[in-house]
């Protein structure tokens, strides 16, 4: 029996339990927890979905429909089962904290920053949690695919002028000088390079795995 399996079934034993013993009937409508999916000997839960449709609206205004997000998890628990038997290390609290400040100054003022937290009814920890998380998921990803990926001078000058000068001449600002921007293009290229290599691999592994979804396409 899978780990989330065993506290999943703990956390609906400790909520029907006492009514139980005590011969009392639960309420219709009250629900402990649902499965979203079973992958493998393992489950993924409706509030995980949930919580990262929140974390979603939080971040990008507006979250993808729960089953895309269901999509992602199943992608995720592939990396994390993987990441999780290499005993790939988790990010340090110094490194979680500056992914927080990270995201933090991607929103135009704090203020817009709390204001969107309290829309999306997350707390200051929850975030924390997600953005530890993500840090694990795309190290592990960037240590199994980055040593692949191999990026010429060809590729960055190719990027520099369909990209970087022609952005420059659309918004008409002079585009920084080739030199100044290779590094930043090839950490760029490295990335989405990275991103293809994970995606190819994410269907590959996917394709094995026995997966029951209880969320269809089209649902919200």
């Amino acid at each position: 029996m899978g780990r989330r399996i065993q506290h999943a079934l703990l956390a609906v034993a400790a909520a029907v339990g006492p009514a139980l013993a005590g011969g009392t009937k639960l309420p219709a409508q009250e629900v402990v927890d649902r499965i979203a999916a079973r992958v493998e000997n393992d489950i993924i839960l409706e509030s995980e979905v949930n919580a990262l449709s929140h974390y979603q609206a939080f971040v990008d205004g507006k979250a993808e429909s729960d089953a895309q997000i269901l999509d992602r998890l199943i992608d995720q628990w592939v990396v994390r089962t993987e990441a999780d038997a290499s005993q790939f290390p988790r990010p340090s609290e110094a490194e979680v904290q500056r992914g927080v400040e990270r995201l933090l100054k991607s929103f135009a003022t704090p203020e817009e920053y709390e204001a969107r937290k309290k829309q999306a009814g997350l707390s200051e920890a929850e975030i924390r949690s997600m953005v530890a998380a993500q840090l694990y998921l795309r190290s592990y990803l960037d240590s199994r695919f980055r040593a692949a990926v191999q990026v010429d001078d060809k590729a960055i000058e190719d990027f520099y002028q369909k990209a970087v000068v022609t952005r420059a001449q659309e918004r008409g600002q002079a585009a920084p000088s080739l030199e100044a921007a290779s590094e930043y293009i090839r950490e760029a290229l490295v990335q989405q390079g990275i991103d293809e290599q994970a995606d190819r691999w994410l269907k590959e592994s996917r394709a094995r795995l026995h997966v029951d979804k209880m969320i269809e396409e089209g649902a919200q």
